[in-house]
């Protein structure tokens, strides 16, 4: 005989049949920390793109290449647009690595900052 908890079947089959369950734009943001791409421009990126400071882009551990984002600074509400050309951050905590281009738009500058993501 096998013993369930009641609120663990309810819960599953809330969750089963549609009527509980993450929306499709919670599963499409994410929060943590942002920082700056701190490799020289011109060099190669994943994507086999060169660098380019002056560019709206950044680096995601698992988006696809070409998947735009929208990264807002939770700080001051700022937020840009950047295209995905290349991975990383490798460190713990951190969901994206901006371009000095990217960093300067959310008023960033050169260091950290919370922000939100939204893949569009």
């Amino acid at each position: 005989m096998v013993k369930c908890n009641f609120l663990a079947v309810t819960f599953a089959t809330a969750l089963l049949s549609g009527t509980i369950g993450i929306t499709q734009s919670e599963a499409q943001t994410q929060s943590g920390i942002a920082s700056v791409y701190s490799t020289k421009h011109g060099t190669k990126t994943a994507s086999g793109k060169r660098l380019n400071d002056g560019a709206l882009t950044a680096a995601h551990r698992s988006l696809p290449f070409g998947t735009k984002v929208r990264v807002t600074n939770r700080r001051n509400g700022r937020s840009v647009v950047v295209t995905i050309t290349d991975r990383g951050p490798f460190i713990r905590g951190r969901v994206i690595d901006l371009t000095m281009a990217g960093a300067s738009a959310i008023g960033m500058g050169y260091g950290l900052a919370p922000v939100t993501l939204e893949r569009l």
